[in-house]
């Protein structure tokens, strides 16, 4: 069972997303806050696709490198090699954002809290849409389950 589409579809919805909450946080952060307020809103939405995105990336480059074999030390170690890389760019990101004067902080995080909403229902709709082939036995049947 490969989890390529569905994590491909998460990746295509998320783009879509993306680019929707940084028109939308991009728009209202002008108007708020002019200069500040767009660079806030295109950067907390640009910033929360792409932690996001690099959530599915490490699956798929994972399995890849397990060679399918999802209980792999290798999968394993590069999806909590990826989640450490991510922990520490948000922790860097943000001690330099807050001494920043170009960038509005309510634009950004608002943004950003949106942003991450909305990927995350980008997620369970793609999740939702996917087609999962179960391989069970049915009552009554007389083959096993595997």
């Amino acid at each position: 069972m490969s989890v390529t589409p569905l994590l491909l579809r998460s990746l295509r919805y998320g783009a879509i997303v993306a680019v929707a909450s940084a028109v939308l946080g991009g728009g209202v952060g002008w108007l708020v806050a002019v200069g500040p307020g767009l660079a806030g809103g295109l950067i907390g939405a640009a910033l929360s696709a792409v932690f996001l995105g690099l959530t599915a990336v490490s699956i798929l480059v994972g399995g890849r490198a397990a060679k399918g074999d999802l209980t792999s030390p290798a999968f394993f170690g590069i999806l909590l090699g990826v989640w450490t890389l991510k922990l520490l760019l948000f922790f860097v990101f943000s001690l330099w954002l807050r001494t920043q004067d170009w960038i509005d902080p309510g634009a950004f995080g608002f943004t950003a809290i949106g942003a991450v909403v909305g990927l995350l229902i980008a997620d369970v709709v793609a999740f939702q849409r996917s087609r999962v082939p179960l391989d069970v036995a049915l009552p009554g049947s007389d083959r096993p389950a595997e």
